[in-house]
């Protein structure tokens, strides 16, 4: 049976706990933790546990390989698309957007 526990921020019911209110020192309160679990009666016709527990690793710091290839992907595309149209239309991708180009940058010294 499929069972999904309740978090560790949730404690049992007959368990207390006690909070200190920053705003008031020296006030100590005694609340009661919500608690619940969810247990399905039975599985739904066509659906079966997998064999073994998946496997999974952590990204390093949010890169993961996939996305690596795709973003990677994504930049050829865009940068042999940029070439394409600077041959075609036989313009500068600054100059079609109006940015003056060719005597370097006009500041005075």
């Amino acid at each position: 049976m499929a069972a999904i526990s309740s978090s560790c921020f949730l404690q049992p019911l007959n368990q207390q706990y006690t909070s200190i209110h920053l705003f008031k020192p020296n006030q100590i309160s005694k609340k009661r933790a919500i608690s619940f679990k969810i247990q399905a009666a039975k599985l739904p016709p066509g659906v079966e546990f997998p064999k073994s527990e998946p496997k999974f690793v952590a990204p390093f710091l949010g890169f993961t390989r996939t996305a690596e290839i795709w973003n990677s992907r994504a930049c050829m595309i865009g940068l042999i698309g940029t070439f394409i149209v600077e041959l075609i239309l036989n313009k500068g991708i600054l100059e079609m957007i109006g940015v003056e180009i060719g005597k370097g940058l006009d500041i005075p010294l």
